[in-house]
């Protein structure tokens, strides 16, 4: 190739003329690189990821929008925008907060879930406290016992859609004997003293449900009836102290005597097996009193109902009359840990809070 300028002859391809440095025809200019930059959605992605941190997530969400948009961006810019750490850091960082976040406000969600239920539970037992007060007033100040006298307890009724009382509980031509269940004392409340079916069931009780009379008959109300249908104890959520023999309660028993509670740990339920007496000491460790407490509520206290008519939630079964525990009779010389009671088990003494409720057994008539 010869230079125009001055002929000078100078090799295929040269961009220039080797002698006078004269611009040879037909050569190509150099290739203009791209100018790039980096995303200003990348960096402000990057900068509201960070503060994510210190802001308890407000700026997450912003962050990983501005990161995904700024990331297609890039992708779509031909090289001409960078930034794509900055943008995944947007990403990554909030998505860290927000399980973090997530993993603290769970345990607050739940615990804030059983003060709930808690509340409720101890509402229930106030308003059967109150009931069974107006209930007194009609029945010579006893509180209610279902059957007659010298009934005995039972986890079941003989008939609980009998027509009459005397069926319901097989009593003698006199009213005396026969045999009756937990469930259907506090069904008396239901039929005489219009507490709702609803109000015996604790949402802290697992398989507990209210008891819904059309589920077992047709056109059966509810004051016709004597107890909680065929299986009352997945009706009811409370145990109640032992209302027959010599020391039921009456209006005159100590304001320090328990009536009503979460079901008794000692005895199983439809949710769980008796607990093992010898796993609790009332003297012993943190976990081992709070072995003794009802399962309604996680071991960690149960409501209990007393004769003032208030509730409280008692984070240890031993709250009665001188430390007594609720869920056991006096025996072995420690009325804070007394004997697990049994079918026919009883007080020994008018100042001995005894609260039991019906074990699951086989369905009534």
């Amino acid at each position: 190739m010869y230079c125009p300028k001055c002929g000078k002859e100078n090799p295929e391809g040269a961009g220039v003329c080797s002698a006078c440095s004269s611009p040879l025809p037909g050569a190509s200019a150099p290739a203009e690189r791209p100018i790039t930059k980096t995303s200003g959605l990348a960096i402000a992605a990057f900068v509201l990821g960070i503060l994510s941190l210190w802001c308890f997530g407000i700026t997450a969400i912003p962050a990983v929008i501005l990161a995904i948009v700024s990331l297609i961006t890039i992708e779509r810019s031909g090289g001409r925008l960078t930034g794509k750490g900055f943008a995944i850091v947007g990403i990554v960082v909030p998505v860290v907060v927000f399980f973090l976040m997530l993993g603290m406000l769970i345990p607050v969600l739940r615990h804030a879930r059983h003060r709930a239920v808690r509340t409720t539970c101890g509402a229930n037992l106030m308003g059967i406290g109150k009931a069974m007060i107006i209930y007194s007033n009609d029945y010579q100040d006893e509180f209610p016992r279902a059957g007659g006298s010298g009934t005995i307890w039972q986890p079941k009724i003989n008939n609980w859609k009998a027509s009459d009382r005397f069926t319901a509980y097989n009593l003698h031509a006199d009213s005396t004997g026969g045999q009756a269940s937990i469930s259907a004392s506090f069904y008396l409340l239901v039929k005489y003293a219009e507490v709702t079916p609803k109000s015996f069931v604790c949402k802290g009780n697992r398989r507990t449900k209210e008891f819904k009379p059309q589920k077992y008959l047709r056109d059966k109300e509810l004051t016709k009836l004597w107890d909680f249908g065929p299986e009352p104890w997945k009706h009811c959520s409370y145990a109640y102290h032992i209302p027959y023999g010599l020391y039921a309660l009456t209006t005159s028993s100590e304001p320090g005597m328990a009536v009503a509670a979460d079901r008794n740990p000692w005895i199983a339920s439809p949710a769980a097996e008796a607990k093992k007496i010898m796993r609790f000491n009332p003297n012993g460790t943190l976990k081992q009193q709070k072995y003794g407490n009802s399962i309604s509520h996680q071991e960690d206290g149960q409501n209990v109902l007393f004769m003032d008519g208030h509730a409280y939630f008692e984070k240890r079964a031993f709250c009665a009359i001188n430390d007594d525990n609720i869920y056991t009779y006096w025996g072995g010389g420690d009325i804070r840990r007394g004997r697990p009671p049994v079918i026919g088990s009883l007080p020994l003494d008018k100042r001995d809070s005894l609260l039991v409720h019906d074990p699951p057994g086989r369905a009534g008539r």
